[in-house]
């Protein structure tokens, strides 16, 4: 890809653009991640979500509510409320709503929905496998994705 300040996307073949780089890449990791998901019987949003409830387990409270997920995972609470209840009917969270506040629920991770993550592992082993990359350089691939994310989402 050229590097200038002045690239035209006009200009551009689709492997140039950098959108399409993350888009593919995010594509392969999910195609890498579907069949160990599928073992352990969820779908890749819905181990985001368990992610992001194993890293509030550890603070006194131990949920987010659904608005926390959406805003945590970068989507909209009505793409959230659906992926929640279907973990809840699988047993892996649970669903209660606010003694503060009835319209707000608060969503924790079953320990059913531990030890699916505990399972989990064998995802990051398997990207670590397949792309044949040192852990130092993944680690500064996300960072700069983090970086990168964090100047285009403000």
């Amino acid at each position: 890809m050229e590097t200038s300040q002045t690239l035209s996307p006009a200009s551009m073949s689709l492997d140039d653009h950098l959108c399409f780089a993350l888009y593919s890449a995010s594509m392969a990791v999910t195609r890498l991640y579907k069949p160990m998901l599928d073992e352990l019987g969820i779908t890749y949003p819905q181990y985001l979500v368990l992610n992001a409830l194993k890293d509030v387990g550890a603070n006194e409270d131990g949920f987010l509510t659904v608005g926390g997920l959406a805003s945590r995972l970068a989507l909209e609470p009505s793409t959230i409320t659906p992926l929640v209840k279907r973990l809840e009917a699988a047993g892996l969270v649970t669903r209660t709503r606010s003694l503060k506040d009835e319209r707000e629920v608060q969503v924790r991770l079953a320990e059913t929905g531990r030890d699916v993550i505990a399972r989990s592992t064998c995802l990051a082993e398997a990207l670590l496998a397949k792309s044949d990359m040192a852990v130092s350089d993944l680690g500064r691939l996300r960072d700069l994705v983090r970086e990168f994310r964090g100047k285009v989402a403000a």
